[in-house]
């Protein structure tokens, strides 16, 4: 079994939870246990093209005996599964879940990146993120520059309901 790092986010409908049905789906999958989650986020929409709701961010460990390749499927599935419409790019979305970092695995192809490019650019995962490894350093990935340069500042702990 290997570790994996996931992030997960929602802006639409009842968006905590979302965050906590895809969790609870991910921890279903074959092999696979989430054994540790950060704290929900609440952020404003990164990079998008209209007008949007904030986002509810997290991130989760997983232990896995699943691929990458495999595990983005049932993630993707997960996404499908929960309504998940994809029409436009960067969307609005039920749920959003991204393979962040697979433990001992690089990938830089068309439908898979490990890590995932946008980890040290976005403050909304780094964040969550820093839960996990305040040490900062994610299953080998080094974050401690990114998470000093990044505005955080509109990165909030999310005490909603």
């Amino acid at each position: 079994m290997r570790k994996a790092v996931l992030s997960l986010g929602s802006n639409l409908g009842n968006r905590v939870e979302s965050l906590t049905k895809a969790i609870h789906a991910i921890g279903l999958l074959p092999g696979t246990t989430v054994i540790f989650t950060s704290k929900f986020y609440e952020s404003p929409p990164f990079d998008v093209p209209s007008q949007q709701n904030d986002y509810i961010n997290a991130c989760i460990v997983v232990l896995t005996d699943l691929s990458p390749r495999t595990l983005l499927g049932a993630c993707l599935g997960i996404e499908a599964g929960m309504g998940r419409v994809r029409t436009e790019y960067h969307g609005a979305r039920v749920i959003d879940i991204d393979l962040l970092i697979y433990e001992k695995e690089t990938c830089q192809d068309g439908e898979l990146h490990l890590p995932h490019p946008g980890i040290l650019n976005r403050a909304f995962v780094l964040v969550p993120l820093n839960d996990l490894f305040p040490e900062q350093n994610a299953l080998g990935l080094d974050f401690s520059a990114a998470f000093a340069r990044v505005n955080r500042s509109n990165v909030t702990f999310f005490e909603g309901k």
